[in-house]
């Protein structure tokens, strides 16, 4: 028999019945966060087997829809799921997502490449992602309202905050099964086909979830409603057309989701990107801190869960986003000296200055990694930005004059890409080797890997290359490697016209030859360091997520309010939060600094602070059985 969620239940333990209603419904939100989690970890696989033999143009257009189906789609499963789980029920609604979301996970891992069924593979592919994209949007509003309408009023912040543990942990669990799989089948077999096990390990994962939910019974808040003819008609245009529900929707976005939204990206997502991005931490080591922090923070969800029925929801969301305003900037660069101390030691001592032309530099918004910046200033700082390295742009060249960047002594010119025309590859190799030279010269951490060079372009490559002070008839005295000229123009040293008809090409090593790469060196990690700064960013996390559910659940009658939590919350975390990697970029590109980016969360957080600080009343309390 379903337990009722009533102020009688004060005082007593949790229930066998509850124990599997949060057991239930935090399995199969996990599972669903995972497999979420699973497409942005494999993004460089899935692009490789589905959209790279297609023209620029139309990989553009599939990323654009891939990243839109991810994050953007997202409130309209809310809409969606929300009317059907305020019409139909909470229990059969989370049960459909789940289903749409598990097989849709499925087949991404079964589904043919484009080298084998065509542009039928990456049309495919972007349909389940927007499956997955609409039926997460259902399934958290979901499992939020249907624990809370089992919980009894002055548990319910302990209860629902099992849910908030599910997305971390859905994050955990999808890196660890990442890392298991590619130590156990090693890189190229993982990039070949590897990055398949993941999505169809996935379908164990559904089977259990559904099993288990289909044992659940209906929320008995709603059931009550129900069976006392108060449910709601018309869901969508009660929750958003009536202004009393519209106005509560907005205060929940604007003064609740949009600032934990922030935070939460900040805490885990942005974290991950800033270290693996702009630190150049090696992306193994870097998912295995994430995920021990992750691990070490993860209880503290519970903790503040229950600690707002104690002391209210409001006074932990605000504390949570105050604390990440204050200390965001601090905490970042602690990170910096902790992953990568070389790098933070030449920001200090270098800084770079761009000279360009008015008007020649763009705002870099690129949140698909698509767009092509072609002027001279925006391939300037686009690629000291994506080297993490700080500059001033000053705009006193003349009209038409190509930027220049100043490293030290050491002045290069840049070039427009457009009025380059054919020389454009050739004139960025250029600028990116002298503009590396100066950065490595000034103490920055560029590691300049070994180049392969085919004996007939020998002594065009020692001439190109001044700095190495390399002797033609001293290499070829060395060791001379032959292959296949097959297996040398896959390996891209000659081309196919300058293979011609030879069988074998002659090739040397030459060390220290080859390209440029700024990395952190892996025995300079402090690792202790970079988790206990992760652990601290996650705990800003589950105190503005902890509590979320609850007061969520409690600001809306139970007639609308699957439909009613549901869109403020995945605008808040699809929107504001998915767009922060890309805008945070953008700022900092236009600012020169790795770090200005930080003032996008920071602003979001403050503005849902003053916002929820002045209009949003606590929730602590509420029956939810006189809340139809």
């Amino acid at each position: 028999m379903a337990i009722s969620a009533t102020a009688d239940a004060r005082g007593r333990g949790m229930t066998r019945e509850e124990k599997k209603v949060i057991f239930a419904s935090s399995l199969g939100t996990v599972f669903e966060w995972y497999d979420f989690y699973l497409y942005g970890s494999l993004a460089a696989f899935i692009g490789a087997t589905f959209f790279a033999s297609y023209p620029e143009a139309t990989r553009n257009i599939f990323a654009l829809l891939a990243f839109a189906a991810g994050f953007l789609v997202r409130p309209f499963g809310a809409l969606v799921f929300g009317r059907i789980g305020d019409l139909v029920g909470r229990k059969y609604t989370f049960l459909v997502t789940i289903l749409i979301m598990g097989l849709s996970t499925f087949f991404v891992g079964l589904l043919p490449g484009s080298a084998t069924i065509g542009i039928a593979a990456p049309i495919i592919l972007i349909v389940l992602r927007m499956l997955q994209g609409l039926a997460l949007g259902g399934e958290y509003g979901g499992a939020a309202t249907y624990v809370a309408e089992h919980a009894p009023d002055d548990r319910r912040g302990y209860y629902t905050s099992w849910i908030q543990t599910t997305a971390t942990l859905g994050l955990f669990l999808s890196l660890v099964v990442i890392l298991l799989v590619q130590t156990w089948l090693g890189k190229e077999a993982f990039a070949a086909w590897g990055w398949r096990v993941p999505f169809l390990l996935s379908f164990i994962l559904l089977g259990i979830s559904v099993w288990i939910r289909l044992s659940l019974s209906e929320s008995p808040t709603f059931q009550r409603m129900k069976e006392e003819g108060k449910g709601s008609k018309a869901p969508l245009s009660e929750a958003f057309g009536q202004w009393k529900n519209a106005k509560i929707a907005l205060l929940a976005l604007f003064g609740l989701t949009a600032g934990q939204a922030v935070v939460w990206y900040s805490g885990q997502f942005y974290a991950l990107f800033f270290l693996q991005n702009v630190l150049k931490v090696d992306s193994q080591a870097v998912n295995i801190m994430i995920a021990i922090s992750l691990l070490l923070g993860t209880g503290f969800f519970l903790l503040f869960g229950w600690l707002s029925d104690k002391i209210g929801r409001k006074p932990i969301i605000m504390a949570g986003l105050a604390l990440a305003i204050v200390t965001y900037f601090p905490l970042f660069k602690a990170l910096t000296w902790a992953a990568n101390p070389a790098l933070a030691t030449a920001q200090q001592n270098v800084r770079a200055t761009v000279t360009a032309a008015p008007g020649d530099c763009k705002f870099q918004f690129n949140p698909v990694g698509t767009a092509k910046f072609t002027t001279s200033c925006d391939i300037a700082t686009s690629f000291l930005t994506k080297n993490s390295v700080p500059y001033d742009v000053v705009t006193t060249a003349a009209p038409g004059t190509a930027a220049s960047v100043k490293i030290g002594n050491e002045t290069v010119t840049s070039y427009d890409a457009i009025a380059a025309g054919d020389a454009a590859k050739a004139n960025d190799a250029a600028f990116v080797k002298a503009v590396n030279i100066a950065l490595h010269a000034g103490g920055y951490p560029l590691v300049r890997g070994a180049a392969k060079v085919a004996d007939q372009k020998l002594d065009a490559f020692i001439t190109a290359n001044p700095e190495l002070k390399l002797d033609a008839a001293a290499i070829r005295a060395g060791e001379k490697v032959t292959v296949p000229a097959a297996q040398a123009i896959k390996d891209k040293i000659v081309t196919a016209e300058e293979a011609a008809s030879a069988p074998e090409i002659g090739f040397f090593n030459i060390p220290a030859g080859g390209s440029f790469a700024m990395v952190a060196d892996p025995a300079a990690v402090s690792w202790p360091g970079v988790i206990a700064i992760l652990t601290v960013l996650v705990i800003y996390v589950t105190m503005v997520y902890g509590p979320i559910a609850a007061i969520l659940v409690e600001m809306f009658p139970t007639r609308i309010r699957y439909t009613g939590m549901s869109l403020p919350y995945h605008i808040g975390n699809g929107w504001f939060g998915g767009l922060l990697p890309a805008t945070a970029f953008a700022m900092s590109a236009a600012a020169g600094d790795i770090y200005y980016g930080l003032w996008y969360p920071i602003a979001i957080a403050a503005m849902t602070l003053i916002i929820g600080t002045l209009f949003v009343k606590d929730t602590l309390g509420t029956n939810l059985n006189a809340k139809d």
